[in-house]
């Protein structure tokens, strides 16, 4: 349980009491129940704080034996975000979704990790923490640049990498930070209106009641101290040598995806790129049953990679 919120640091994410926390808990916990049992929770210790884990896991031996998936968030959210996806990756190999620290949830920093090298050893230690040696990483949008800055910067835990719809590949633009604003206002929209605003802002979160209820005990019970990542150069996507997939959505605002389409595959040797139709932000939370065939037929083919060779994988 997360220690007391009462003397909160101005350089690190806090949540504002415990009684705006509890209530986020509990919001998070509905939607753990959607997803797929959660075979254990621990928390590690890393230079920034204690990070909390949870385990998914198949009832297949086979598959417990293969390499591990490890889940990274997004900014404002916790791991409940990844309840459409772990049914089916967990019913394929063991499952690892990690509270980041900064954000809400169950974990508990203690020092600032939004700079990059830090950043990039604190899911090192978690990961070493946990005893995880190589690992299939995947991150969606702030999430999503944590996984492309780990493998920039620290690739040896890495099996492979997918980004979803992911922070730092651009620099993030105005229209983004308008379109979370109005999907913020939109949650609070009669009723009736709430499904033609979800389907115009391309956000599930407008008419999912549950979904609903978790962002807003978010927005209430925590305050993020942190700045927007910059984005990689070309040069720095370049020295990628680890087996990359990015999945967009065809009307992100967070990045261009036809320019990223081109661009990803070009500097990244054998990355994969794809473009998902009729969604934003949240391609595996709109069409989860795709993204995650995807995403599992992806994994497979890293798997069956021999030690050193060059996955064969081309831009849809």
């Amino acid at each position: 349980m997360p220690e007391s919120t009462t003397r909160a640091r101005r350089d690190i994410g806090h949540y504002v009491n415990d009684e705006l926390r509890d209530r986020y808990f509990a919001a998070c916990d509905v939607l753990y129940a959607k997803g797929a049992p959660i075979r254990s929770e621990t928390d590690v210790e890393t230079s920034f704080g204690t990070t909390h884990v949870y385990r998914y896991g198949p009832s297949d031996p086979a598959a417990g034996s293969r390499t591990p998936v490890v889940l990274i968030h997004g900014s404002g959210g916790c791991s409940a975000q990844w309840y459409p996806n772990t049914v089916a990756l967990s019913a394929d190999r063991p499952v690892y979704a990690l509270d980041t620290p900064g954000d809400p949830g169950r974990s508990i920093q203690r020092e600032p990790m939004w700079q990059p090298e830090r950043a990039a050893q604190w899911m090192d230690e978690a990961l070493g923490a946990l005893g995880l040696d190589k690992v299939h990483l995947v991150g969606s949008s702030y999430g999503g640049w944590l996984v492309i800055n780990q493998v920039h910067r620290r690739p040896e835990r890495l099996a492979s990498v997918t980004a979803l719809d992911p922070g730092g590949l651009e620099k993030v633009g105005l229209r983004f930070f308008v379109w979370i604003f109005a999907s913020l206002l939109a949650t609070f929209a009669p009723k009736a209106l709430r499904p033609a605003l979800a389907k115009w802002l391309e956000q599930p979160v407008v008419s999912d009641r549950d979904l609903r209820a978790w962002i807003h005990a978010g927005v209430k019970a925590f305050r993020i101290r942190r700045p927007s990542p910059l984005p990689l150069s070309d040069a720095e996507l370049g020295s990628i040598r680890t087996p990359f997939y990015l999945i967009m959505g065809k009307r992100s605002l967070l990045v261009h995806p036809k320019r990223q389409l081109e661009r990803v595959p070009r500097v990244i040797p054998g990355a994969r790129a794809e473009i998902v139709a009729a969604t934003g932000h949240g391609p595996q939370i709109d069409h989860p049953d795709l993204v995650n065939a995807r995403m599992l037929s992806f994994l497979k083919d890293t798997d069956s990679l021999h030690p050193g060779a060059t996955p064969d994988i081309t831009a849809a």
